[in-house]
């Protein structure tokens, strides 16, 4: 007695006869998931619910022929379609080359030889079992490597979100700050269309804007007062700082942060520093961060100063585009000022 294998065959013949023969010929070589169909029609569906791993086809039938059955499953384009065996009354090397091009993994001729038809069902199985098992190996190996790159990313971004927070409390300020101010850029990011992927960049590069400041000496950082001339000079550095710190890393998050970094204090009217670059000039990037920096540094209480209220900072903002600002920037912040004030009370200060 044969060993039983559960391997799922699809029979498709409109002759009840070779329906009836194909089945007894199988199940008494020990295959026990044989499904018989005589109309064509049936096929699409039935191959949808049950994945054959095997498919025995007649050529001529009504309704649909052999080759209209293959083009409906070569049309599913299933990366794991089954082999399919021809079986025809038809001669001739034209019919042969048809049904090959058509999909066709192999042809036998009615009256098919018994030893032969069951030799390349046993034949196409085994082929059929080691492709799914390469098919389902490479689809694990894809995940992990997926898996493993995200475990990277994650780390890189833990690592890139806790150098800005270390940047904000070296500056007397809350890891909140870096929130609303992110999530502020990204809102308008994507306010100005942005794709989703950049968007998600932008609200985490964002917050390395200030980390420069980790190089600058604490009697400048910290001091309470307005800084002097020479002061000031010392301070403007931690933008060329944490571009430095930022830079020699391709990946697109902090090559974003590294532009954040460098030129969120530019001025759209080319006054601002480390660069002087005005306009279009200045990355989008660091347009953007600028705005969402300033807004929210401007309504944040400071050891040296109040926090202004909502109206003040926006009519400041307004004044400042063509200036400080870029114009379509500032257009997109008035237009998200809703938003805006929910982001400010999600991430508002503790206490």
């Amino acid at each position: 007695m044969s060993t039983p294998d559960d391997s799922p065959i699809l029979i498709v013949d409109d002759e009840p006869a070779n329906l009836k023969l194909l089945d007894k010929l199988l199940s008494g070589q020990g295959y026990t998931r044989l499904s018989c169909v005589e109309d064509p029609r049936e096929v699409l569906p039935l191959y949808l619910r049950q994945r054959p791993d095997l498919i025995l086809l007649d050529i001529n039938m009504p309704h649909l022929d052999g080759y209209q059955v293959m083009e409906q499953l070569r049309a599913l384009e299933d990366p794991l379609l089954p082999p399919i065996v021809i079986l025809t009354a038809e001669h001739g090397r034209g019919h042969l080359l048809k049904a090959l091009a058509a999909g066709a993994r192999d042809y036998l001729s009615k009256p098919f030889d018994r030893t032969e038809l069951l030799m390349r069902v046993r034949n196409l199985l085994d082929a059929r079992r080691a492709h799914r098992s390469t098919h389902e190996q490479k689809a694990f190996l894809e995940e992990m490597v997926h898996l493993r790159t995200e475990e990277v990313v994650a780390t890189r971004l833990q690592i890139v979100q806790r150098l800005g927070r270390a940047a904000e409390y070296r500056d007397n300020e809350t890891g909140q700050h870096i929130l609303r101010m992110s999530n502020i850029a990204a809102l308008l990011a994507g306010r100005l269309g942005w794709e989703g992927a950049e968007v998600e960049l932008m609200l985490h590069a964002s917050p390395m804007h200030d980390i420069g400041k980790i190089g600058i000496p604490d009697a400048v950082l910290l001091k309470p007062g307005k800084l002097d001339g020479e002061e000031w000079e010392i301070m403007k550095r931690h933008a060329v700082i944490g571009a430095e710190l930022l830079a020699g890393d391709d990946s697109s998050l902090l090559r974003m942060a590294r532009e954040i970094a460098l030129g969120h204090h530019e001025k759209w009217d080319g006054s601002g520093y480390p660069g002087g670059l005005a306009g279009i000039g200045i990355p989008h990037s660091a347009r953007i961060a600028a705005v969402a920096d300033v807004f929210d540094a401007l309504t944040s209480a400071r050891p040296y100063k109040e926090a202004w209220s909502v109206e003040r900072a926006v009519a400041h903002m307004r004044d400042q585009a063509g200036q400080h600002f870029d114009p379509d920037v500032i257009e997109a912040f008035l237009s998200s000022l809703e938003e805006v004030q929910h982001i400010r009370e999600r991430y508002r200060e503790p206490g």
